[in-house]
C-alpha cells in the first residue's frame, strides 16, 4: 500500500528496519522474533536481540523493548496523543474564557498572541513533519488561547450570555467529527487520490479567497466582500467552509489508517494528533461563527 501523505512517507523512510512490512503479514511471522520471555532469539530480525544496540533495552527481555518513539503505532497511541493535544487546547481555551470577563485587555492579547503565535508555530511543525511532543502541545496551548477569546468574542457580539453560543458550537463539533467518523467506518465515505486531491483544491481556494477578502477589507472597514459578515453569503460561505473541515477529518483518518497497517514509527502518532487538532479547531470556530451569524441576522441583533 502507498500513501500520498507526506508525513507517512516521511516516517517509512526513517524507520528501523522490519518495521512497515505490508499488512497481510502479521507482526511475529517469519522474519520477526518470536521469541518469549526466557527463550533464545531466533534468526531473523530477532537478531538485533543478540546484537543490541548502545543505550537500548533488547526485545524478549524484563524492562527490554525497542526504541518507544521507534515501535509500530497502534490506535491507541493516537487516540491518547490526540486526547493529550485536545486537553491542552480545552484547558487554555477555558482559562482565557474567564480571564476575558475579568480583564478583557489581557484576554484580547492572549487571544490574538495565540492566533499568530499558533499559526507561525503550526506551520513549521505541518512543513517539518515535526513530532517533537512540547512542540505540538505547545500549539495546542496556543490554540486554545485564540479558542477560548474568540469564543467570548462572538458571545458578545451576539449579545447572549456566556456559553450560549459555545455550547452548542462544541456539541456540533462533536456531532461532526462523530458522524464523519461513522461515514468513514461504514465506507460511505471513501478516501481515494481523487477524493485527496478535490478537498486540497478545495482548502486551496478557500484559503485564497479568505486571504483576498481580509486585505479587501483593510481598506474598507473589514467588510471586505462580506464572506464573513452576518449575510445569507455570509453563511452560504461558512457552510462550505465547515463541509471542506469535515472532509479533511476523514482524510486524516485514512491517514492513521494507513500509518496503522504500514507500521509506521510510534512517534508518528503526534504528528496524526497534530492533524487532527488542527482540523478540530477549525471546525470549531466556523461553527461558531454560524452560530453568530444565525444569531445577528434572525435574533434581532
Amino acid at each position: 500500500m502507498t500513501s500520498s501523505n507526506p508525513a507517512m512517507k516521511r516516517a517509512l523512510r526513517s524507520r528501523p528496519a522490519g518495521y512497515g512490512q505490508p499488512y497481510q503479514q502479521p507482526y511475529a511471522q517469519p522474519g520477526y522474533s518470536q521469541q518469549g520471555y526466557g527463550q533464545p532469539p531466533q534468526p531473523g530480525y530477532g537478531q538485533y536481540a543478540q546484537q543490541g544496540y548502545p543505550g537500548q533495552a533488547q526485545p524478549g527481555y524484563p524492562g527490554g523493548g525497542a526504541d518507544e518513539a521507534s515501535r509500530p503505532m497502534t490506535i491507541d497511541d493516537v487516540v491518547m496523543r490526540s486526547g493529550m493535544t485536545i486537553g491542552m487546547v480545552i484547558a487554555t481555551a477555558v482559562l482565557n474564557f474567564f480571564v476575558f470577563a475579568a480583564n478583557p485587555g489581557l484576554a484580547m492579547m492572549l487571544t490574538f498572541g495565540g492566533a499568530i503565535a499558533g499559526l507561525v508555530l503550526g506551520l513549521i511543525i505541518a512543513f517539518t513533519q515535526s513530532t517533537n511532543a512540547a512542540l505540538i502541545l505547545t500549539y495546542a496551548a496556543l490554540e486554545g488561547l485564540f479558542v477560548g477569546g474568540i469564543s467570548r468574542l462572538f458571545e458578545g457580539l451576539a449579545g447572549t450570555e456566556a456559553g450560549g453560543l459555545v455550547t452548542p458550537a462544541v456539541f456540533g463539533t462533536v456531532f461532526a467529527f462523530a458522524t464523519m467518523l461513522g461515514l468513514y467506518k461504514t465506507r460511505v465515505i471513501r478516501v481515494t487520490n481523487t477524493f485527496v486531491k478535490v478537498v486540497s483544491g478545495a482548502l486551496v481556494a478557500a484559503l485564497v479567497l479568505l486571504l483576498a477578502n481580509f486585505v479587501v477589507g483593510m481598506f474598507n472597514g473589514g467588510v471586505g466582500f462580506g464572506l464573513r459578515e452576518p449575510s445569507l453569503l455570509g453563511v452560504g460561505v461558512t457552510l462550505v467552509l465547515i463541509v471542506i473541515a469535515c472532509a479533511t477529518l476523514a482524510i486524516e483518518f485514512k491517514g492513521i489508517e494507513d500509518g496503522i497497517a504500514m507500521g509506521v514509527p510510534n512517534k508518528m502518532a503526534w504528528q496524526f494528533a497534530f492533524g487532527l487538532t488542527v482540523s478540530l479547531v477549525w471546525l470549531y470556530v466556523e461553527i461558531l461563527r454560524l452560530l453568530w451569524m444565525l444569531q445577528a441576522i434572525f435574533g434581532g441583533e
